[in-house]
């Protein structure tokens, strides 16, 4: 038994009795400690060699102890400032905001009226119940998806699918196979919020690749690599929140970085795939050891949809095998039969070029309206528009909140590129035209009001 003193970051002291002889009873008091609020975020734990003589225990099992804890996420290693208890750091989601009265433009949502109708199919997708020990993929939707996953990752690899709950999981589980805790991710910068949120959450190191107008940039995961990362995700098109999309040229000098690195993770995620209106090129070359195409069909058949199909190497695909071994985590197999039957009916088919030809015109007649008014803007591909500002955007999205509109900030997506704080991510593609109009106006006059400098106070 011992009385420690811990430290936190204002120079308060806090008492925590750490208890233990073993470096699992140690850890258990700690996260005890932690979870009824004795150590509060940020506090700083007893150095290895005190905590060891007041506990009686040799320094290697407090060494032991520490790093169970960090590799729960529990606490931090901070070199000279010790090892402190992590914060939980509020994570920022897709989506409506609750709550609010407000016109919200900034919410990544597809539009509810482009997609299909899933009535007609669910009459037709209720079969015979499927038991344990039989297929994880129902044997349509994997002929299907072969062909379509095949036509993207080309005849020169082998490959094997999976079926997933949504992009999101996939990402998720594929890491979670090849990496441990605190290893490196390269991360497009800025990055799809979702993403963003998996790679931390689960306890990896993001390293930030720039993004430019053809999408993640050579330098940047050559950066990337050289820093140690072993897995890199990244967006092919209509990356999110920018828009860009790999070009040709892009795409070829990507893979000639990679090829040098065969034994890193790459994961594609072809998240707009359907919806999209620029061509697919792909990063990863046919020597690649390591690989992942994700596309899922929330964007085209509606969020709650969660299903993805996941093309990898077959190395790749029996590590997820494992993570979704009949009689535990399948995805149901009512919801594969129904995503098939949409997606191999002729009207769902229509109703999805309808989307994709509604968000591109519906973008583009966004980007003009903004630029008429005095704030230049590209149309890139998919649901939002990333809109550059003269002026920080957290003071515009002030203002257009006294108009009546809820916008997203830039920096909500980042991880180092400070552009971005002058950067909103618009959602649009469903106000009508006098709704845009209007917004156009109001962006412009946020625009000049937060141009205008604070008044201060005369002292």
């Amino acid at each position: 038994m011992a009385a420690e003193q811990a430290q936190n970051d204002d120079g308060a002291t806090a008492i925590a009795r750490i208890v233990g002889a073993s470096a699992i009873d140690i850890a258990d008091s700690i996260r005890t400690h932690v979870e009824r609020g004795t150590l509060a975020a940020g506090a700083a734990l007893p150095p290895v060699r005190t905590l060891a003589e007041d506990l009686g225990v040799n320094r290697n099992t407090v060494v032991a102890a520490y790093r169970v804890l960090t590799q729960a996420g529990i606490v931090e290693a901070r070199g000279r400032a010790g090892t402190r208890v992590a914060a939980r750091l509020p994570v920022a989601q897709e989506g409506f905001a609750h709550g609010t009265v407000l016109r919200d433009i900034g919410t990544g949502n597809p539009d509810a009226a482009r997609i299909p109708d899933l009535t007609p199919a669910l009459r037709s997708v209720v079969g015979r119940p499927v038991l344990y020990g039989e297929p994880v993929i129902d044997p349509e939707l994997e002929r299907w998806a072969t062909t379509w996953m095949r036509e993207a990752a080309g005849d020169d690899r082998p490959l094997r699918l999976t079926i997933t709950g949504g992009a999101s999981d996939a990402i998720e589980r594929l890491l979670a196979q090849t990496l441990t805790r605190d290893d490196a991710v390269a991360l497009e910068d800025p990055c799809f919020l979702a993403s963003l949120n998996t790679v931390r959450l689960g306890g990896y190191r993001p390293i930030p690749v720039p993004v430019d107008a053809e999408g993640m940039t050579v330098e940047g995961l050559q950066t990337a690599l050289d820093a140690g990362a072993r897995a890199v995700l990244l967006t092919p098109r209509a990356q999110n929140p920018t828009g860009a999309s790999l070009t040709a040229t892009r795409a070829a000098e990507l893979r000639a970085v990679l090829e040098h690195h065969p034994y890193v993770l790459v994961i594609e995620d072809d998240h707009f795939s359907l919806l999209s209106g620029a061509p697919f090129h792909s990063v990863i070359g046919p020597g690649h050891r390591r690989w992942a195409l994700l596309r899922s069909v929330s964007k085209f058949l509606g969020p709650d949809m969660c299903l993805a199909v996941v093309a990898s190497d077959p190395d790749t695909a029996e590590r997820l095998a494992r993570r979704l071994n009949p009689g535990a985590t399948w995805v149901s197999h009512l919801l594969q039969r129904l995503t098939l039957a949409l997606l191999t009916d002729p009207g769902a088919a229509q109703t999805i070029r309808a989307a994709a030809t509604h968000y591109a015109e519906r973008n583009a007649a966004a980007a003009a309206a903004f630029t008429r008014h005095g704030v230049p803007t590209s149309a890139g591909d998919g649901l939002s528009l990333w809109v550059p500002l003269p002026v920080p955007a957290r003071a515009v999205t002030e203002h257009l909140m006294r108009r009546g509109w809820l916008a997203r900030p830039g920096d909500e997506f980042v991880l180092a590129d400070t552009s971005a704080a002058r950067r909103l991510r618009l959602t649009v593609h469903d106000l009508a035209d006098a709704e845009l109009e209007r917004l156009a106006t109001d962006l412009a006059a946020a625009v000049d009001a937060a141009s205008v400098p604070s008044p201060t106070k005369a002292g």
